[in-house]
């Protein structure tokens, strides 16, 4: 037990650092061949901080595990709003201030209806992750056309080019934490499933789905402390458009990834129920308030007491 739970923790951390520092690497190497900086936040980062939850899904699916793989993005989503976004609020109220994001919230909508139908059919096929992966690349180009005259105030945090060799190892020691730390994720949350005597379902909805959203629950938390609450807002509708549209879909474009029937009728919806409730209380309220946010943990702590 304690030597699943020291690997368990040796795989989340390798997840986060080697997830920061692809990204450093992977935007200085962008810069060096003249690519857009707009285009690098939506495709370089947006990828990037997405990388711990792309390694564990995808190495979950090859090693036979596909509960794992699904309850990671579902869960993830989920984690994302009520954990996430919730001791974001309980710290500093988020304001809704983030252009075109009602835009972004029917997108993350959509994403989530199309998940609740997968879950349905009961499985995802080559060619269905293929068109999910199709409908991401569609979104970011549109976005990028929409966006370009906005996001150019901020183009300059990403103009960063790091001495070639500096480059190189960030890229290929991020690579290769990720690696490391998926497999060892893996085989922790999988033994530690057996020990405990619960589904794989279970893991990968809850340790698994908090594990890999490390990163943006510290740089929501961060950001609630500076007083910029927003930031996390704007950073989990579009990580939770990513988790559904770009990692199911690759994953399942490698090998089809069938969904538990236990999964589909609850877990999706629980997921898709979260995001309605955010766009509602966004659209009626224009903010989430410390009551919210506090309300929204208490809710995740039940949704995770349900599932053991």
């Amino acid at each position: 037990m304690l030597m699943n739970l020291l690997t368990l923790a040796a795989g989340l951390a390798l997840l986060t650092f080697g997830a920061d520092f692809l990204v450093r690497g992977a935007i200085s190497l962008a810069n060096r061949f003249g690519m857009p900086p707009l285009l690098i936040g939506l495709t370089v980062v947006g990828f990037g901080t997405s990388m711990p939850e792309l390694l564990v899904s995808l190495q979950a699916a090859l090693a036979g595990s596909p509960a794992i793989a699904v309850g990671n993005v579902v869960g993830s989503n989920t984690a994302n709003i009520l954990l996430i976004l919730g001791a974001a609020a309980a710290i500093s109220p988020i304001a809704a201030r983030i252009a075109n994001l009602n835009r972004d919230m029917v997108m993350m909508l959509v994403a989530a209806v199309v998940m609740l139908g997968l879950g349905l059919w009961g499985v995802v096929t080559f060619w269905t992750g293929l068109a999910m992966f199709a409908l991401l690349v569609a979104y970011l180009a549109w976005v990028t056309h929409s966006d370009r005259r906005r996001m150019s105030e901020a183009e300059s945090e990403l103009v960063v080019k790091l001495p070639g060799w500096k480059e190189a190892l960030y890229i290929l020691g991020g690579l290769g934490g990720l690696v490391i730390g998926a497999n060892l994720l893996i085989q922790a949350a999988t033994a530690m499933a057996r020990d405990f005597g619960v589904s794989e379902a279970v893991i990968g909805l809850t340790i698994v789905a908090v594990g890999t959203s490390l990163p943006e629950l510290a740089t929501s938390v961060v950001a609630a402390f500076r007083r910029e609450a927003e930031i996390a807002l704007g950073n989990v509708v579009g990580s939770n458009i990513f988790n559904i549209l770009g990692i199911l879909g690759i994953t399942a474009a490698v090998v089809p990834v069938p969904v538990e029937a236990s999964m589909a009728t609850f877990d999706i919806p629980v997921m898709l129920a979260v995001s309605v409730g955010l766009m509602a209380l966004i659209m009626l309220a224009g903010r989430i308030g410390r009551g919210a946010g506090i309300g929204m943990l208490a809710i995740y702590a039940g949704y995770v007491a349900w599932q053991f």
